[in-house]
């Protein structure tokens, strides 16, 4: 039995090593759907600003834009990290979580796979060693989008959300911002060409789906591989006592 539970614990281990590796692993272009060739699209609106609570906070929101947008996510930031203490100091709990997508020309060969993506708190990276793979890539064919949602479902919906899935998200390019405790205000880009500071998109999420979810064998791995872990704790746990 101390045998057999050691060999399922490794084992387990093993996978969930693998597992947490390759779940994220960006898919073949030869995987995408079709919608995520389509551009964003940005249509002007006039609409007035309007209240949202969330956690014990009230913002202002104004839209200035609705917006659609289909993406291959590369990276993403949940602003609820421990580490995350910006979005702490300022009170944004509106702010749910960061994706950084690709679309179109960046999908039109393999080239971004080779693409290393990371998220900070504010930003979305993308690097390199290869200037071949670089030549490929179009950094208008990317943004980092800053997600709006004090609706429950919609929140969960995008804290669903994984590296490797094929998403549609429908909103408002919006500000906000709210004057409880340290005051704050955040705006958006209205367009895909900017770069720096203030070029990420800030969208009051009203319908976040995932087309198509990345990886999905290894992602149930790593479950089947946590419940390995558990088994053999369990096992070992009933072991007799060995007193030699």
């Amino acid at each position: 039995m101390r045998t057999l539970t050691r060999l399922i614990f490794a084992l387990s281990l093993l996978l969930l090593a693998a597992s947490m590796w390759l779940s994220e692993r960006l898919p073949e272009r030869r995987q995408m759907l079709a919608a995520l060739a389509a551009e964003p699209v940005q249509t002007p609106l006039t609409m007035p600003a309007f209240r949202a609570r969330a956690g014990d906070t009230d913002y202002t929101v104004q839209p200035l834009h609705r917006y659609e947008i289909h993406g291959l996510v590369v990276s993403r930031h949940d602003t609820a990290a421990w580490w995350d203490i910006v979005h702490r100091d300022w009170g944004d709990r509106l702010n749910v979580v960061d994706l950084c997508v690709i679309w179109g020309p960046n999908l039109a060969n393999d080239a971004y796979r080779g693409l290393h993506y990371w998220s900070e708190v504010f930003t979305c990276n993308v690097g390199t060693g290869s200037q071949a793979l670089w030549d490929q890539f179009d950094p208008d064919a990317l943004s980092n989008n800053h997600l709006l949602a004090a609706d429950a479902g919609v929140a969960r919906a995008l804290r669903g959300v994984r590296v490797g899935d094929q998403v549609r998200v429908r909103g408002y390019l919006a500000e906000y911002g709210h004057d409880q405790g340290r005051e704050f205000r955040r705006g958006t880009s209205t367009v895909r060409t900017d770069r720096g500071n203030g070029a990420c998109e800030t969208i009051w999420v009203t319908e976040a789906r995932v087309l198509k979810a990345g990886n999905p064998g290894w992602r149930l791995a790593r479950w089947l591989a946590l419940a390995g872990l558990a088994v053999a704790v369990l096992l070992w746990w009933r072991l007799p006592v060995r007193l030699d």
